[in-house]
């Protein structure tokens, strides 16, 4: 994969799982997941792309992991950022991707 490649797009939070042990993600846009798969010549496991990520002012560190039913890559969104940006399921919020 090429050095630093920069993305930006709107989604809407949403949250995977059981109530007591929930995961919340953002949907990369297709467009962006086919640039990003298209991209990436060597990924770990079962395609997951180290990124970092902002929404906001919070900045972390986390991997896209590939949805093949919907051709897309999801971002997890840890409780931590949630927080500090006031989010919640369903809310459309503002993202930066950098791979590299």
């Amino acid at each position: 994969m090429d050095p630093d490649q920069d993305y930006s797009f709107e989604a809407e939070l949403w949250r995977s799982g059981a109530a007591n042990a929930s995961w919340y993600f953002l949907t990369v846009p297709v467009e962006i997941s086919q640039q990003i798969r298209f991209m990436a010549s060597k990924t770990k496991g079962f395609g997951s792309i180290r990124v970092r990520s902002a929404i906001g002012d919070s900045r972390w560190n986390t991997s896209l992991f590939p949805d093949k039913a919907s051709g897309c890559y999801f971002l997890p969104v840890k409780a931590e950022v949630r927080k500090a940006v006031a989010i919640s399921v369903g809310d459309r919020v503002s993202v930066e991707l950098r791979i590299g």
